[in-house]
């Protein structure tokens, strides 16, 4: 379970989402952190603690998923030349892998690295909040893989 943060605000007001527009969260210059859903708040989490190590992250939350705003990914990848893409559901067969082909084949001359994908286990979710932020990505498993990429383990 991912714990809330002051990331989750919601405007008061009623709004709209505009579909197949991606929303860059924060601009970096060293990796790119593609984070769909409640995965977006570990990922801003994360360009906090990869800041205070002297590695900027660019945060992408990509909103839709179809239409998919491949441009705006594809920009960003080619511009840091480092990607993880993260998502809470399960790692094999789901969102991680069709946005990570999509920044692979769009920037695949610009890429410093091979861009690495970041889900849950592939193991039943448990019932236990204790047991279930075992499997699913957290702001310390996300940063350390981060770190990685950048050659700063």
């Amino acid at each position: 379970m991912v714990q809330a943060t002051q990331h989750d605000a919601l405007p008061d007001e009623e709004y709209q989402l505009p579909f197949g527009a991606a929303d860059v969260q924060r601009a970096g210059t060293d990796i790119t952190i593609v984070a769909t859903s409640s995965m977006v708040c570990v990922a801003l989490d994360v360009a906090e603690m990869l800041n205070a190590a002297g590695i900027s992250a660019e945060v992408i939350d990509p909103r839709t998923t179809a239409p998919l705003d491949r441009d705006t990914l594809i920009a960003s990848a080619r511009k840091t030349s480092r990607v993880m893409v993260v998502d809470e559901g399960y790692e094999r067969y789901g969102v991680t892998a069709e946005i990570a082909s999509v920044i692979a084949d769009g920037a695949f001359y610009y890429r410093d690295a091979p861009v690495k994908r970041m889900g849950a286990m592939d193991v039943p979710v448990p019932f236990s909040p204790v047991l279930e932020d075992l499997t699913v990505p957290t702001p310390e498993s996300v940063a350390a893989l981060a770190k990685t990429l950048c050659g700063r383990t």
